[in-house]
């Protein structure tokens, strides 16, 4: 398939890329290399191939939810810097 530098071109434009003139040309020869990638690929016989999205068995594992005690003030602050009070202090974000 022909990519035109027109196409390259307003394709960047589109996403807001700003191209030189030398990286418009590269790009194009890289579309093309790749679109000629997946004609190539159309050729293959596919007939009674399962489609899939992962060729692994995986399989989604859950952990069980099991309430546990959380950290008191005093022990979640023992090692903090600065604090005040029962919270961190810490330096102000302009």
């Amino acid at each position: 398939m022909q990519i035109s530098k027109d196409i390259v071109t307003h394709t960047a434009y589109l996403s807001r890329l700003y191209l030189k003139a030398e990286e418009v040309e590269q790009y194009s020869k890289q579309i093309e290399d790749i679109l000629s990638y997946i004609d190539k690929l159309k050729e293959l016989d596919t007939e009674g191939v399962e489609p899939t999205f992962c060729v692994l068995d995986l399989k989604n594992i859950f952990r069980k939810d099991i309430e546990k005690p959380s950290l008191s003030v005093k022990e979640a602050l023992k090692n903090a810097p600065d604090k005040k009070g029962d919270t961190f202090s810490v330096p102000k974000v302009y």
